[in-house]
């Protein structure tokens, strides 16, 4: 894969060799890597890796370092965020065709999946990794459930109580609060299309979701809830 030039400093001098990982990023921040546990730590992750590629000289590396040790402990658990010095690990960076730092790669199931040249905030750090993010069953982001909505492959239940739901709730959407849902299945089963629930933040639908599925009646979710639809832009009704 070819990484154009782009944002950030230009390569520097020859590196020193391989070296080992060092010890540097705070608790819970971005670790480096060398191309002696590259392989280990990057290609055979359980988890999808986002490596910044970077090096002592860089001053857009080190204006940004601050938001990659955050987003690094932020995705703890979900995924990996590791920084790999081009002059430390050469062969790596000369692998990868790495021609200016900063530049972010997020590498899943031992695969470059995406790439962006120079420095970028947390926001775009989530949107490269976050295709590649472990799901919860029966999960659906608000651009999922909008084209499944415009499909008519689902039908959105609102589970807030009846005040909330009038002040804004999605285009369509029936009202059935949560503490209802359990005793009106038979309703969300009748529903022209699979029911979507959602509340406020997906919280309390993510575990009547889960709550559903151990009974043996799986029912989807809006992950982010309400906040996540009107954060995406999409329309709402009043």
């Amino acid at each position: 894969m070819t990484i154009l030039g782009g944002l950030g400093g230009k390569r520097g001098p020859g590196g020193d060799g391989v070296g080992t990982t060092a010890a540097r990023g705070g608790a819970g921040g971005a670790t480096y890597v060398t191309e002696r546990d590259f392989e280990r730590e990057v290609l055979r992750s359980e988890l999808p890796v986002l490596v910044e590629f970077t090096a002592d000289w860089c001053e857009p590396c080190k204006a940004i370092a601050p938001e990659v040790d955050a987003f690094a402990h932020e995705m703890q658990g979900k995924a990996k965020v590791v920084k790999i010095d081009i002059d430390k690990s050469p062969i790596i960076s000369q692998q990868l065709r790495v021609q200016s730092v900063p530049t972010f790669m997020v590498i899943a199931e031992g695969r470059i999946q995406n790439a962006v040249v120079g420095a970028i905030r947390r926001k775009k750090m989530q949107e490269l990794i976050e295709p590649f993010l472990p799901r919860a069953a029966g999960a659906l982001k608000a651009p999922e459930l909008a084209q499944l909505l415009g499909t008519g492959e689902v039908a959105a239940v609102d589970t807030r109580d009846p005040a909330a739901y009038g002040r804004a709730h999605i285009p369509r959407a029936v009202n059935i609060p949560i503490e209802q849902i359990e005793s009106r299945l038979a309703e969300l089963h009748m529903m022209q299309g699979q029911p979507v629930l959602y509340c406020r933040s997906g919280d309390k639908t993510k575990e009547m979701s889960e709550k559903l599925t151990e009974q043996g009646l799986p029912v989807a979710y809006l992950e982010g809830g309400m906040l996540a639809w009107e954060a995406d832009g999409f329309a709402v009704q009043r």
